[in-house]
């Protein structure tokens, strides 16, 4: 099986290739906090659906701030690379502002 060799970029394929729009780093901001939220909720969804009662029920202080813990966990998810959420929603803004233009 013949291999092609990889040539190295000219100028001209070098000026032809579209530059990606610049990312106005409140866009990238507001997608990571998107998926904070999302990621929040999503945790919030899930310790709820865990049964409470027992020896190691927290009782009311931990219903209290199980909302907390929840907004806590989605923050540290998505500042730690999420599910991969924040970067579409980013495509999504850039495509949305650049319609505007």
């Amino acid at each position: 099986m013949p291999t092609t060799p990889i040539l190295p970029a000219t100028a001209a394929t070098a000026t032809t290739t579209p530059q990606p729009p610049k990312v106005d780093p409140k866009n990238a901001k507001t997608a990571q906090e998107f998926e904070s939220v999302f990621l929040g909720q999503m945790a919030k969804l899930m310790l709820e659906s865990v049964q409470q009662d027992g020896e190691f029920s927290g009782g009311h202080g931990e219903e209290m701030f199980r909302g907390v813990l929840a907004e806590k966990l989605g923050a540290e998810m998505a500042r730690r690379g999420g599910v991969g959420l924040a970067p579409a929603v980013l495509d999504q803004i850039l495509k949305l502002q650049q319609g505007q233009k």
